[in-house]
């Protein structure tokens, strides 16, 4: 049987280039080029962008105030049509710049053809870029505060809940309940912060940069920024078009937000587990099994953890794109935005679900929790104190208390079952009030030093806490 021989495609009649180009683009690599497909995510900031920079060139003179008012109000009925699903541009469009100028001249007549006057495309999907960012940002931050308020809700009923102490994922020292989870709050406290602070450096505007080398056009690129709420524009216009640090470091800070979820995913993981038994799972958070009927699965933080390795790899994308760039602009760029679409999408989808897995998907168990911290050696650390305390040098008291933990290791006793006689046989420092000391209640609200897990610093922990969401 003769082989099919598969049509070529045949180039398209649509030319969207200066009379330079004598024919247009290869099907195929017109395609290939255009990013319509996901830039479209850009077209409220782009029609925003386009807005200012209209007036702009009325308030310097380049165009009339007429021409102006009607470029403004063009731009908002495409701003209208596309909210109304009225604008859907294709790939003949390329990409959102074109699409909204190819729709702004059939509205407008040619006075839309004036709309590009003093930008190149450089410039525009630049600033396109830094309106998007800035408003997403915010509406992170907003997702964090909603996910320290739920561990803040949770601190607040677990002050006095014990939970067991980890290093090297081996019993350490037991640790108020609320404790542990104010940890991840001072965490996303940080990440609350460093994204306000890399905000500063997306605000800034690089329009009036053209192509690269600035405009010939008297332009007030400061008037353009204030109408766009920016609070300033690049002093170097090579650098204003071809910048994506404040990309990077927001997807450095993203990062380090799902860093942090997936840390706090892990530990659910394990804490839901047969052996660990610290929390359950209810079912409008966790699924079954296929195959075993008796599955409940974590879901929910397995799938936080496995999303932190998407945006990772996009930040890891990203700087080796910009790696060997030269100045000024390089159609590498569009790379650019894929990344950082998917990545605010993630991080707001993977804030929301551990938001709502802390409120309403899981229970703590304080009795087995009470128990974990009852039946090991994590009170160690205490008995050497209380020798310390007693005058006994600390590293003398510290190998004592080892020698003590290996005997009852041998004899399956526990620190607490030792009897008085054993203790002072130990040590004449030994009194009764020992079994206070290493009773796990006592071990916690005595470690009451400033940002230790005391119940008393929890509590002060608390009010701070509650501040620092209020305030913002």
């Amino acid at each position: 049987m003769a082989q099919e021989i598969p049509q070529q495609p045949t180039a398209t009649t649509q030319k969207t280039w200066s009379q330079r180009f004598d024919s247009a683009l290869h099907p195929a690599i017109a395609r290939f080029n255009a990013s319509i497909g996901f830039d479209i995510e850009l077209i409220e900031y782009d029609l925003t962008g386009s807005i200012a920079h209209a007036q702009m060139l009325a308030h310097t003179g380049i165009i009339t105030a007429e021409e102006s008012s009607q470029l403004v109000a063009g731009l908002e009925q495409i701003r209208q049509e596309y909210r109304q699903g009225q604008f859907n541009p294709g790939i003949e469009a390329e990409d959102v710049h074109f699409a909204v100028e190819r729709r702004l001249t059939e509205l407008v007549g040619d006075v839309g053809k004036k709309l590009h006057t003093a930008r190149s495309r450089n410039d525009q999907v630049g600033t396109d870029v830094r309106l998007y960012l800035r408003d997403q940002i915010e509406q992170i931050r907003i997702c964090l505060r909603q996910f320290q308020g739920t561990l803040l809700n949770l601190a607040e009923q677990h002050i006095e809940t014990l939970i067991p102490g980890y290093t090297h994922l081996q019993r350490a020292q037991p640790l108020s309940l609320a404790h542990h989870l104010l940890a991840y709050f001072q965490m996303a406290q940080r990440d609350w912060e460093r994204l306000g602070d890399v905000n500063k450096r997306v605000n800034i505007s690089p329009l009036g940069s053209g192509a690269l080398a600035g405009t010939t056009f008297p332009i007030d690129r400061h008037y353009t920024a204030k109408l766009l709420g920016m609070t300033d524009v690049y002093a170097n216009s090579l650098d204003g078009v071809s910048d994506r640090d404040f990309a990077i470091e927001f997807l450095s800070s993203a990062s380090l937000i799902m860093i942090h979820l997936s840390r706090l995913s892990e530990e659910v993981i394990l804490w839901s587990s047969e052996e660990f038994s610290f929390v359950k799972l209810k079912d409008s958070c966790a699924t079954g099994s296929s195959i075993m009927p008796q599955k409940k699965n974590p879901d929910v933080p397995e799938l936080v953890r496995g999303k932190t390795g998407r945006v990772c790899g996009h930040l890891q994308a990203l700087l080796v794109l910009m790696k060997g760039l030269p100045l000024a602009y390089n159609k590498d760029l569009q790379e650019d935005k894929e990344a950082l679409f998917d990545t605010v999408k993630t991080i707001k989808a993977c804030l929301e679900a551990m938001t709502i897995l802390l409120s309403e998907g899981l229970e703590f168990r304080p009795t087995r929790l009470a128990a974990a911290v009852a039946e090991d050696f994590s009170n160690a650390t205490d008995v050497a104190d209380y020798l310390a305390a007693r005058g006994v040098p600390f590293r003398e008291a510290y190998n004592l208390v080892g020698q003590v933990v290996k005997t009852c290791l041998a004899t399956g006793n526990l620190l607490k079952d030792l009897s008085i006689e054993e203790w002072k046989g130990l040590h004449p420092a030994f009194e009764s009030d020992i079994y206070q000391a290493i009773a796990p209640q006592q071990v916690v609200a005595a470690r009451n030093s400033y940002g230790g897990t005391g119940f008393e610093q929890v509590r002060r922990a608390i009010l701070v806490a509650k501040a620092q969401v209020s305030a913002s």
